[in-house]
């Protein structure tokens, strides 16, 4: 029988927000939020019409965000975030990963958000595989950069596939819920969009 590998989107997905959002208000708060938006929203429109990169727009964000903080400090307000934002993680998600981990299968969570702040979500589900945006530290500070590429549409693939090459050997079960997950969910023996159930 062949393994089986559960890959999951994680934002709008396994949780009810879009974390990245969530995480900038309770770092910086709504006021910076809402002034980096209402400068670059031509940029936003463009991008939702396919005429800007979201990788693009996305580096803009987080070096203005999280540009210059140290490491150290990102990571104490990441585990304090998912703390106070327990409750944003869908229950049932957090099932079906349980329950996979529990049958001996591989669970990958693959994000745009970075892996900084997704991790403590789920630091009671150890053997986790995260697959996400990654991003630049330098002497111990963040510079807002990514190493490589935004974890969104192909590179969901590129990821999964550079960790698991021999897809032939292995029955991938993708969940995801937005247009960033697409590629993914099309490689997948059986994709779930929108929706957190396993097929028995």
């Amino acid at each position: 029988m062949k393994k089986k590998i559960y890959a999951f989107d994680f934002d709008g997905t396994i949780t009810t927000c879009d974390s990245l959002i969530a995480i900038i208000r309770y770092i910086s708060g709504t006021r910076k939020l809402i002034l980096w938006i209402a400068s670059h929203f031509h940029l936003l429109l463009l991008m939702k019409m396919g005429l800007y990169s979201n990788h693009t727009l996305k580096l803009r964000l987080f070096r203005h965000i999280f540009g210059g903080m140290s490491e150290k400090q990102l990571r104490e307000k990441a585990w304090a975030f998912a703390k106070a934002y327990s409750h944003i993680i869908r229950p049932e998600a957090k099932d079906i990963i349980k329950k996979a981990q529990a049958e001996g299968h591989t669970v990958c969570i693959i994000s745009a958000s970075p892996s900084i702040w997704v991790r403590p979500f789920f630091a009671d589900c150890t053997g986790i595989e995260y697959l996400c945006t990654e991003l630049e530290i330098t002497h111990g500070i963040v510079t807002g950069n990514f190493i490589g590429n935004n974890c969104y549409g192909q590179e969901k693939v590129n990821r999964l596939l550079t960790s698991h090459p021999d897809r032939d050997e292995y029955t991938l079960i993708a969940f995801g819920d937005s247009r960033g997950d697409r590629e993914l969910l099309a490689i997948a023996d059986e994709s779930h969009f929108k929706e957190l159930r396993v097929k028995n």
